[in-house]
């Protein structure tokens, strides 16, 4: 297996870009689990940063796919095919009263939210965009710009124009950026990369009030908060308030590529043929992938992750009484982070050492992203684990 390693990582050096630094090298995955080239096993509370929510390779996803791949993969849109309307129907019927575009990944589908607001928007005067400081939409140019993390957008200057950020849950500042040449509101219920963030009570449904007096579009990132990840199918749905437009992306092919752009039918004239496209957009393949992943959540799955939520919630909060270091726990579903009070990425080493994967959100944050089929033993073994990364590194951080 030592060659293996070797030749991968050599491989990695001559012929891929160097965008990312991966350390580890993953052979294998089964439900909350990973293996690595070594052989060591793995407790994944990562998930491929919210993409596989059902765990690694379920096995109604790996068949839809597999059964898939010998009738029909790919036809282009300038075709019907069988799975790509079925896939709508299932999301409509997960709560939001619309109309779907298929991409392939977050980024194309914020994309397709920015275009989407600046058609509606132009004809009125109205083409800029207000976002949330902390945010995070993608690594294109326009959702770069539209990303409220500096960090993200450094060496690609200039920003696209059209959008400006404001402070995240302050009803007041939304209302003081907006002007008559506002759009559009873009944000995520739950901030993910920015911190674990959600949004505080009440907030959302300020902010639609606030969009409706202006007559402006109130559109959702749901691409990390939303297929589950915090309890209900749509992220918006714990809040009571449904947006103009919102996009997925991630888990909704639970690690196929595919991502959706979803507007209220009230707007479903506003992107007209010719308008926006995709290739590999809502493919048999990737719409297939999709079905089948709305359907495994049906079963118990979403009650599951309320469940085991409120357990890890209630136990973290429990061990952060204990760690000086932890200054808080906050999120919603199996969407966590765990505030500390120095930088996270010197705590995942340690975890992957005692056999545990897990992010890091902001630069303060332990984000946890179980699968939301997780039981009740594996999460006791992740909270025995981190006990132990925190004693480590906080002993290590002079703590």
């Amino acid at each position: 297996m030592e060659s293996l390693k070797t030749t991968t990582k050599d491989r990695y050096q001559q012929y891929v870009m160097g965008t990312y630094a991966p350390q580890m090298l993953l052979v294998k995955g089964e439900g909350a689990w990973v293996w690595d080239d070594a052989g060591k096993k793995y407790l994944d509370f990562g998930m491929g940063i919210s993409v596989c929510n059902l765990g690694h390779c379920h096995p109604a996803v790996t068949e839809a796919i597999r059964r898939q791949s010998g009738i029909l993969v790919h036809t282009s849109n300038l075709f019907m095919n069988e799975m790509q309307p079925l896939l709508a129907e299932k999301l409509v019927k997960c709560g939001f009263d619309g109309v779907a575009f298929f991409a392939n990944s977050g980024a194309e589908a914020n994309e397709g939210l920015i275009k989407f607001a600046r058609k509606w928007g132009n004809p009125q005067g109205k083409n800029e965009i207000i976002t949330m400081e902390d945010s995070f939409h993608g690594r294109t140019l326009a959702t770069l710009a539209a990303t409220g993390r500096a960090k993200y957008r450094e060496g690609f200057q200039p920003d696209m124009p059209g959008f400006k950020q404001v402070k995240f849950n302050d009803i007041e500042a939304l209302r003081n950026a907006i002007t008559p040449q506002t759009a559009a509101v873009l944000l995520e219920p739950v901030q993910g990369e920015g911190g674990i963030i959600p949004a505080t009570e009440g907030y959302l449904t300020q902010v639609r009030a606030l969009c409706d007096e202006k007559n402006i579009l109130l559109m959702f990132d749901e691409v990390q908060c939303g297929v589950g990840r915090t309890g209900t199918f749509f992220a918006f749905q714990n809040y009571n308030v449904v947006p103009d437009a919102l996009s997925l992306a991630k888990a909704i092919g639970n690690g196929f590529p595919l991502g959706v752009m979803m507007v209220r039918k009230p707007y479903a004239g506003v992107l007209t043929v010719g308008a926006h496209a995709s290739t590999f957009g809502g493919t048999p393949l990737a719409c297939a992938a999709g079905c089948a992943v709305i359907d495994a959540l049906q079963d118990g799955v979403l009650e599951n992750c309320r469940e085991q939520s409120r357990y890890l919630m209630e136990k973290l909060q429990t061990l952060a009484k204990r760690f000086p270091c932890v200054k808080a726990v906050r999120g919603k579903g199996l969407l966590i982070g765990v505030v500390l009070d120095g930088p996270a990425s010197g705590l995942l080493p340690i975890l992957n050492e005692l056999g545990m994967i897990a992010l890091t959100a902001g630069e303060t944050v332990l984000r946890l992203l179980p699968p939301l089929i997780v039981n009740r033993e594996e999460c006791d073994l992740a909270l025995e684990i981190i006990e132990q990364g925190l004693t480590k590194w906080s002993a290590s951080n002079g703590g």
